[in-house]
C-alpha cells in the first residue's frame, strides 16, 4: 500500500507515491498529516502546507540516526527514500502555492 500525493491545476502538476512504511517517521517529523491527512487538518492548498514540510524537512535532515530507526524491517520505506520524496514535495509546493491537494491512501 502507499501515498498517491499529488498537486493539482486544470491537470495534474505534481505526482509522487511512497510507502505507507513511511507513516511512522513522518509522525515523528510532525509532517504527516500534512501528506497523509491533508484534508482532516483542512489543509486544500500546496500553500497551506508549506511552512509544515520546511520545519519537518529540516527536522529530518539534521537527525538522520534518529530518524533512521524508523526505517522498515523489510526495506520497503527508509529514510534515504523519504527525505528526497520530502524535498520534492516541497518544491513542488514552494513552486505551485495555489495547487490543491489530492492525496490516495
Amino acid at each position: 500500500m502507499s501515498l498517491d500525493f499529488d498537486l493539482m491545476g486544470r491537470a495534474c502538476i505534481f505526482s509522487r507515491n511512497i510507502t505507507h512504511n513511511l507513516t511512522k517517521m513522518a509522525d515523528a517529523a510532525g509532517i504527516y498529516d500534512a501528506l497523509w491527512n491533508p484534508e482532516m487538518k483542512g489543509y486544500k492548498f500546496a500553500s497551506d502546507i508549506i511552512p509544515i514540510l520546511r520545519k519537518g524537512l529540516e527536522d529530518l535532515r539534521s537527525r538522520p540516526e534518529y530518524f533512521s530507526k524508523f526505517n522498515a524491517s523489510n526495506g520497503w520505506g527508509k529514510y534515504e527514500h523519504f527525505v528526497p520524496f520530502v524535498e520534492e514535495v516541497l518544491a513542488a509546493c514552494e513552486a505551485n502555492p495555489g495547487a490543491e491537494i489530492e492525496v490516495s491512501v
